[in-house]
């Protein structure tokens, strides 16, 4: 499942939120919170197969359920528990034997759970439970839901992590496997989509309606279990043998090719990858209308929100081609990791999440090196290493048992962190010996669940190096490293280790070390010493330069003595890769954070790094100026002093790329955009300014002739300058539109208008019936993570809390909660944490403390940095 890519538009948006605060990753952060009640089932009965008849009425919003379950019976028993929610049964017999039993049903609606009770002992061995129930389609996107459009209802799933109990009881835990036949009864003028192909199509039951039944299933999880009931329209195409479909709403299927090719190239390359063949005949990816999640892995049969899915790529941005081939990659990746082999319990969703984000970048890579796809990496592995550097960060491994503690574990750790160990260890090893590893995991597991330690065995055995301690290190402890080096000499250097806090104010456990590989640049290659808690030097490679993370692919933090530091800067673009210059500039950053240098020296470095014709490069060194004028600045003086720095320093660089020409390759369309919105944004140049609004224009005019990256950035700009006509174009865009890219883009501009009039009509647009609860969190973080709106949408937060609450589904609340943690001030704080006491919020208590966290940590930079912004923007010309 994939809960943490926006689309493009989203993500620029979320560029102005302070990059210290991991604004992205802070969104989908939601760790694990005091551990309630064990909620987990028996091991006496366990299920073998699923036989489901279902009967979804859209109009009444209801569906009815004839269900078979055979399973294993370890001992004799005189009840049976599963798992069932919102089910109203009518009917339980069991079948042990020949023998018939009619059981009466108790429920425990606090833990999810219906047990099955009978008046005499169930013999050991198999036996057949048969059930006749009812449920709702609920309008919460989860478990057997309702989704619509302006047109009708379609009925649509999504099980993970706890919610399959919702559409049909079952032991709704991944251990408990098991193979699925589904049927389903619906309209005869209406489809249905599930995991395997349609094996029948017969008429009735009942007049207008057909009965459609698929192919069993392999062996598989509950939460991997999926039926969709419609009028899908699907593109198609076939790869390595395997049927291939991209499926939409009818109005939406001249969107779907795109993501038909993306899906035969991945297909094919994880075939070869992988050496186990994608194990089923057929691949469904449906963009749905409603859905919670960014996508979902569903064997064979995966969905999708409809901004990560369908996509115009002759009228799309880089960076929204990119997104949607990254998210195909990253579901089709779990159809290997979490569906073939699947965590044993939850507390290892690593083991899918991080798995499929570290795999997703490999084929997007392949098929488009044109997009730089490991600098993109290395951007967001700065983000996740702020966001573990937060006190109440979480391990890799953690406990979770109820389903809001189970919920909260798909967060930047399982996903951001666990990918970037596994590329830390896959540099150690080297790509080829790590790609044994993972075939020789996998083959080991499939069709079964697996650990932690079945993962960094199989690695461990094939590399013969101590991957056991590396990722053990890194999976069960939380926070990160940051190593401070000496001065190399003899072919040694010092490094200590120690944890890393953004927060200089934070208390260090010295006690708290890692085992990881650190990686030295050399010009004839880049090799690796392990660093151990019982050690406190490396062996050195002699070097033109002392850098000590080869690639930027380390998981950890360095910092260098003033004199290494200064030698890395002078040869920053000559000596450095890009991604190396981009985990430098990070660490500089989180020198600032430390104290160790100022502001004004990082600041110095980005405007070294202006000129860098990386987009990726850039666009990373100015994360640390924007947290700077977000968080440090705190007079309008200062910021108008930074607005200024950014028009001298890079308006000769945006006016020098020119306009865009059909020889532009993507990273110069990337970077002018880039440019074009920080100028327009922070800086006050108005021959910029006034240029954004004439491309704005002529979009709406004829969309097809501007450059769609330059045309997002221009329209960005464009909102937060601009008047009620502008505003009208984009509600109307968001509101009448066809393509989900230009309407998620609209609307997420509507939250960035500066004009309290217009921004308080947008918040009243995000909590209207126009706007689907999926969507309206994040209009209420866009506007709170913006220093100039962020006072009027939090008093709109307090003063429509009912009409705001209502909004919120129960795993997207967090993303406004989040948007709270970009308030600097002790007074902010206090009534943030204040009226979260009294407000709840669902699965979001530790957001609530991330949010307090990131003001504290706020408050503790801008007093140690403020007055030496102040010093660096007096020294600069007027």
């Amino acid at each position: 499942m994939d809960n943490c890519r926006y689309s493009f538009t989203t993500r620029l948006i979320l560029m102005r939120a302070a990059f210290a605060c991991s604004a992205v990753l802070a969104l989908c952060s939601l760790v694990s919170a005091t551990r309630a009640d064990a909620q987990r089932l028996p091991a006496n009965v366990v299920p073998t197969h699923y036989k489901l008849t279902l009967r979804p009425d859209l109009k009444a919003v209801t569906f009815s359920g004839i269900e078979q379950i055979d399973v294993k019976i370890a001992q004799p028993a005189n009840s049976i528990t599963l798992n069932s929610a919102e089910i109203a049964f009518q009917s339980v017999v069991i079948d042990a034997g020949g023998a018939l039993q009619t059981a009466t049903v108790s429920l425990d609606p606090s833990k999810d759970q219906a047990t099955f009770s009978f008046a005499q002992p169930v013999a050991a061995g198999p036996a057949t439970l048969r059930i006749h129930y009812t449920g709702i389609l609920n309008n919460q996107l989860r478990g057997f839901y309702l989704s619509k459009t302006a047109r009708r209802n379609y009925a649509v799933t999504q099980f993970e992590a706890t919610d399959a109990r919702r559409a049909f009881p079952c032991f709704d835990e991944p251990a408990f496997k098991a193979t699925f036949d589904v049927s389903l009864v619906i309209d005869s003028g209406d489809t249905a989509i599930s995991n395997t192909a349609i094996a029948s199509d017969r008429p009735g039951p009942g007049a207008d309606k057909h009965t459609l039944t698929f192919g069993t299933t392999p062996k598989m999880s509950t939460y991997l279990l999926a039926f969709l009931v419609g009028d899908f329209k699907c593109s198609s195409g076939s790869q390595d043998g395997v049927a291939i479909r991209v499926c939409s709403t009818p109005d939406k299927v001249a969107l779907t090719a795109y993501g038909v090719g993306i899906a035969k190239y991945v297909l094919h390359y994880y075939n070869t990858y992988f050496g186990i063949p994608y194990p089923l005949k057929k691949l469904d990816l449906i963009g749905l209308p409603d859905f919670e999640a960014g996508a979902m892995e569903n064997f064979g049969a995966i969905t999708y929100r409809e901004t990560d899915l369908l996509i115009d790529p002759k009228t799309a941005s880089v960076n929204a081609k990119e997104n949607v081939g990254l998210v195909i990659a990253h579901e089709m990746a779990h159809q290997w990791f979490g569906d073939l082999v699947t965590m044993q319990w939850w507390d290892n969703i690593w083991l899918n999440e991080g798995f499929a984000t570290w795999m997703e970048n490999k084929p997007v890579a392949a098929m488009h090196p044109e997009w730089h796809v490991p600098q993109v990496v290395a951007v967001e592995e700065q983000g996740t290493l702020n966001l573990d550097a937060l006190p109440t960060t979480r391990a890799i491994r953690a406990k979770a048992e109820t389903p809001d503690e189970i919920n909260e574990m798909f967060d930047g750790i399982a996903y951001g962190k666990a990918s970037d160990v596994l590329l830390t260890v896959e540099n150690y090893l080297g790509s080829e010996t790590f790609r044994k590893g993972v075939q020789t995991y996998l083959k080991a597991h499939e069709y079964a669940n697996a650990t932690a330690e079945d993962f960094w065995g199989a690695q461990t055995r094939v590399s013969g190096k101590p991957v056991d301690k590396i990722m053990d290190s890194f999976i069960s402890q939380q926070g990160e490293p940051i190593l401070k080096f000496g001065e190399p000499a003899a072919g040694k250097v010092s490094a200590e280790q120690s944890r890393f806090f953004l927060d200089s104010n934070a208390k260090v456990d010295p006690a708290q070390k890692w085992t990881l590989p650190v990686c030295f640049k050399t010009p004839s290659g880049n090799p690796c010493s392990v660093l151990t808690p019982d050690h406190s030097s490396l062996a050195v490679p002699m070097s033109p330069v002392f850098f000590a993370n080869a690639g930027g692919t380390g998981y950890y933090r360095s910092a260098y003595a003033p004199k290494q530091s200064a030698a890395i800067i002078s040869k920053i673009e000559t000596g450095l890769t890009p991604t190396e210059r981009i985990s430098f500039t990070g660490d500089e950053w989180a020198q600032v954070h430390s104290g160790a240098i100022t502001v004004g020296d990082y600041l110095q470095l980005v405007a070294q790094l202006s000129k860098d014709p990386n987009n990726d490069v850039v666009s990373n060194a100015l994360g640390g100026f924007i947290t700077t004028y977000q968080q440090i600045a705190a007079t309008p003086e200062e910021r108008a002093g930074l607005a200024a720095w950014i028009d001298r320093t890079f308006t000769p660089v945006y006016l020098k790329l020119g306009p865009p020409t059909s020889t532009d390759d993507d990273n110069k369309r990337e970077l002018r955009a880039a440019l074009l919105q920080l100028i327009g944004t922070y800086g006050n140049s108005p021959t910029v300014i006034t240029q954004a609004s004439k491309i704005a224009d002529q979009y709406f005019t004829n969309r097809a002739s501007v450059d769609p990256n330059l045309a997002e950035a221009a329209l960005a700009v464009a909102a937060r300058n601009g008047d009620s006509a502008l505003f009208d174009k984009l509600q109307l865009a968001y509101e009448n539109g066809s393509d989900p890219q230009v309407q998620d883009g609209a609307l997420r501009l509507l939250a960035t208008f500066r004009d309290p009039k217009l921004e308080k009509r947008a918040l009243d647009f995000a909590v209207s019936s126009k706007v689907r609860n999926q969507d309206s969190a994040l209009q209420f973080a866009i506007a709170l993570h913006d220093v100039d709106t962020r006072d009027q949408a939090w008093d709109y937060v307090k003063a429509n809390w009912d009409k705001v609450h209502a909004q919120l589904t129960e795993s997207l609340g967090g993303y406004l909660v989040s948007g709270t943690g970009s308030f600097c001030s002790a007074s902010a704080r206090d009534d943030v944490s204040s009226f979260f006491a009294t407000h709840k919020v669902a699965a979001a208590d530790v957001e609530v403390k991330h949010a307090i966290e990131h003001i504290n940590g706020c408050i503790t930079f801008r007093s140690q940095q403020e007055q030496n912004l102040k010093q660096w923007l007096s020294q600069q010309p007027q």
